[in-house]
């Protein structure tokens, strides 16, 4: 709309007035000042009256102007504008700070909504693998298949994304306790720092944007929880969130194993990255042409008794998985190892089995023989303390247990009967250890975007 045909000097005649109203086909016209502002309107109805009155169209657009008139701002919202036009006002004024018109709203020319900045957040929970760790390595299942089955938890990474409008990127990290700045996306994947996980991720999804990016967890570093596939899920997701193409729940397990596997070359299974992105609890199958998750629908009695009779104990040691991989790797070329992962395997569909039909006390004792079987699979795995620690939980209460992840330090996960459960969690905090209360989550990788001006 042509804002010049609606406005003109006060100082102007009635009738060069009369001419610009002509022009603009909505008979009225605004006055506006020697500095652009409108001081008021004058209707070819309201000109009309002042010539009846013995005026003439030579007199000033000033001596009949109206200065008490309708009228908005950009801040005005959409429904009070509808609620105005809807209300027989055909034309409102849109007015600027410096008093100047800006734009104009009819039932026919509404001001378009443009789009404000926004920012993006993420989260995405850990998980707890109940058996079959170490199938999901490619040079296991390259030529047999693997099982796991693991569930996630209420236990969470989180990352806010914030688009620039320029080619800088700053990433916070609280886990870290870091902060890097780089003038583009060249700048920072040549960048050596102890952000090599985030850089990694990033990469794999190549964005062509400047951003700012906040990323905190909710867990220690090198916890036995997939941690790391954790986070990468977050900075997937918030990027993935802005695209129009969105990647779906495979693609994205895929890139952040990608990131984490090949582009930073730590070794490590695929579970970590279906469990934290699908989430809920799954059984997932891993064959060399095809991997597969599969939800256990469980009745929600058995859940919630599964989630009470479960302890998550620290063993007060972080770990370094893709070590332990890597001589878990190389112990996977002796025939006995491979043996002791395909019983364990084969132990993973019958804790499925257990689970789907509800029985809780033969599933705690297979914890019990999958642990029997892991702490085999390298000699990194466990040590006498880890030894003491469980044998210290059997003694007070545990059916069965192991520790999550690769190994070597993080998470101990045991079972016990419900009559157990506060004896158990009494004695291991005298012993020194810390008991993490959780419950289950049945959503995995969760993305949402936030108008910039509604927040801060």
């Amino acid at each position: 709309m042509d804002l010049d045909k609606f406005t003109i000097d006060v100082k102007k005649s009635i009738k060069d007035t009369l001419e610009r109203i002509e022009l603009n086909h909505h008979g009225l016209i605004f006055g506006i000042d020697d500095n652009q502002r409108v001081i008021g309107v004058a209707t070819d109805g309201d000109i009309r009256r002042f010539l009846i009155n013995g005026s003439n169209v030579n007199d000033l657009l000033l001596d009949c102007i109206n200065t008490n008139f309708i009228w908005a701002n950009r801040d005005t919202s959409r429904e009070t504008l509808l609620k105005k036009i809807d209300n027989k006002i055909k034309l409102i004024p849109i007015i600027g700070t410096n008093g100047e018109l800006i734009d104009i709203v009819t039932k026919n020319s509404f001001p378009t909504q443009f789009e404000d900045n926004i920012y993006v957040r993420a989260k995405s929970p850990v998980r707890i693998s109940f058996g079959g760790g170490g199938s999901d390595l490619t040079h296991y299942f390259v030529d047999q298949p693997g099982a796991v089955i693991n569930a996630t938890i209420n236990i969470y990474s989180h990352a806010l994304l914030k688009p620039r409008f320029d080619e800088k990127i700053i990433i916070h990290s609280s886990d870290l306790n870091q902060k890097i700045k780089v003038e583009s996306l060249s700048e920072l994947y040549n960048l050596k720092s102890d952000f090599s996980l985030v850089i990694s991720t990033i990469k794999a999804i190549q964005p062509d944007f400047g951003f700012e990016l906040f990323l905190n967890s909710d867990f220690p570093m090198k916890s036995g929880l997939g941690g790391s596939a954790v986070v990468a899920a977050t900075i997937l997701g918030c990027f993935n969130h802005l695209r129009k193409d969105k990647f779906d729940n495979y693609e994205l397990s895929e890139l952040a194993y990608q990131a984490e596997r090949i582009y930073q070359g730590i070794s490590g299974g695929w579970q970590d990255q279906y469990a934290t992105i699908f989430g809920g609890i799954n059984f997932m199958e891993f064959n060399f042409d095809k991997n597969q998750v599969h939800p256990l629908r469980i009745n929600n009695d058995l859940i919630y008794e599964l989630e009470e009779n479960l302890i998550l104990c620290y063993t007060g040691m972080n770990h370094e998985s893709g070590e332990i991989h890597d001589n878990q790797k190389e112990k996977m070329k002796e025939p006995n190892i491979k043996d002791l992962v395909r019983k364990n395997v084969k132990l993973t569909y019958q804790m499925r089995d257990q689970l789907l039909r509800g029985k809780l006390l033969e599933f705690g004792n297979s914890l019990h023989d999958a642990w029997q079987l892991k702490k085999n699979f390298s000699n990194n795995i466990s040590n006498s303390n880890f030894d003491k620690l469980y044998d210290f939980a059997k003694a007070n209460g545990a059916i069965g247990g192991k520790i999550l992840g690769a190994g070597g330090g993080g998470y101990f996960l045991f079972y016990c009967s419900p009559y157990e459960k506060l004896n158990l969690v009494n004695a291991l905090r005298e012993r020194g250890n810390e008991v993490r209360n959780f419950q289950f989550e049945g959503n995995g990788l969760t993305t949402w975007s936030i108008r910039e001006n509604l927040a801060v």
